[in-house]
């Protein structure tokens, strides 16, 4: 936790609703000279309530700032869940976040598990440990007033009002767009979550039935939706250890349904006939090593 007004409620709401079965971590990255300072008022805080508290400092490689920096403090909270053998890591999303988490992705062209946005369930990113967002339904403000209810002031990171991070940028818009309602797109997120679980699984079904793999190759029966065979050859390069861009794969998709083969990323796509199949299952395509070209 950060000492920002979100982290600081949820700390306050889970140890009144789990008393004496939380622990809070704060995680310095070294970015900020005020970092260690404020992890320090973190500590203070949940000695006072009689929270367990541990300020984990890492280092953020260069590049994206952001980026490195979550994933550093994931894998610090990853290893400090499991050396304290804790059940699951909580986060301070709220349905502001929600908001402009999918705002941004619709603005990036994101399909539908972008759009789903920020799920209130997962695992802590690079391991199978629980990450729980307890919060998802709680606005901005009134995690602030809970805070402030409790008598503590929060932190203000200069970060959330840097205009060089998207976020930042899209928070100030959202703001100012008084016709566009948060909660309301959180719960189409939500709704779009609930979407895409269900695709899934129907995928998850095609791929038992459909898909055989052997050794570094696969054959697939294509069904009669683009959008299907899109995402099923998608995972069998996944699969394969091949890695190519969706537009790529829907180009090689597309050459298949058209008749042709085709090749990508270091595989050989061929469509067969199957003699013995019926519908779908009377063609389908195989997918192999390209053979090495010749030399001379």
């Amino acid at each position: 936790m950060s000492g920002g007004p979100d982290s600081l409620a949820l700390l306050l709401l889970a140890h009144a609703a789990l008393p004496g079965e939380v622990e809070a971590a704060t995680v310095d990255h070294g970015l900020r000279p005020e970092g260690a300072e404020e992890a320090r008022m973190v500590a203070q805080v949940c000695a006072r309530i009689g929270v367990q508290h541990a300020i984990l400092t890492v280092q953020v490689e260069g590049g994206n700032l952001q980026d490195r920096a979550r994933a550093a403090r994931y894998e610090a909270l990853a290893a400090w869940l499991a050396d304290r053998g804790l059940a699951a890591l909580a986060t301070a999303h709220h349905t502001d976040d929600q908001a402009e988490t999918m705002l941004m992705r619709l603005n990036r062209g994101s399909g539908l598990a972008g759009l789903a946005g920020v799920r209130g369930k997962g695992h802590v990113p690079g391991s199978e440990l629980p990450l729980l967002r307890p919060l998802l339904g709680w606005r901005r403000a009134e995690l602030a007033g809970v805070v402030e209810t409790a008598g503590l002031a929060a932190v203000q990171d200069p970060s959330n009002h840097d205009d060089r991070f998207d976020r930042v940028r899209m928070r100030k818009k959202l703001a100012k767009a008084d016709w566009l309602d948060p909660d309301g797109i959180a719960r189409s997120a939500a709704l779009l979550e609930q979407a895409e679980d269900y695709v899934e699984s129907t995928l998850d079904s095609c791929w038992q039935a459909q898909v055989t793999l052997d050794g570094a190759s696969a054959a697939y029966c294509p069904g009669s939706s683009r959008f299907e065979n899109v995402e099923i050859v998608s995972r069998i390069f996944d699969r394969l250890g091949k890695s190519a861009r969706k537009s790529d794969i829907a180009t090689l998709v597309e050459r298949l349904e058209g008749g042709e083969n085709a090749s990508l990323a270091g595989l050989l796509a061929q469509q067969q006939s199957n003699p013995d199949g019926e519908g779908r299952n009377a063609r389908r395509w195989t997918f192999t090593p390209e053979p090495p070209r010749k030399v001379g």
